[in-house]
């Protein structure tokens, strides 16, 4: 199930680099991230559900291609997405 339109909006509105921004890696991030806690959600309550497990995994590796980018890229931007989204315990 893919994210609601308006969550979707408002996570692009508040990571965007500038107006219109929807491919920079920082609103990527952000939306795989919201992504992947929905999924997990619920596979809380479906614990035999395969399928959505598949794609959480696919999720959390494109997510992490994406970190790697960003950390090899801009270390500094890394760091500050890493802290706001609350990423490595």
């Amino acid at each position: 199930m893919p994210l609601p339109k308006e969550v979707k909006e408002k996570i692009i509105k508040e990571w965007a680099r500038h107006p219109g921004d929807t491919g920079s890696p920082e609103v990527q991030i952000a939306l795989l991230t919201a992504r992947i806690r929905q999924i997990t959600e619920h596979l809380k309550t479906h614990k035999k559900d395969v399928h959505s497990r598949y794609g959480l995994i696919k999720l959390v590796g494109k997510r992490r291609r994406f970190l790697n980018y960003l950390k090899r890229e801009d270390f500094v931007r890394y760091r500050q997405v890493v802290k706001k989204l609350g990423l490595r315990g």
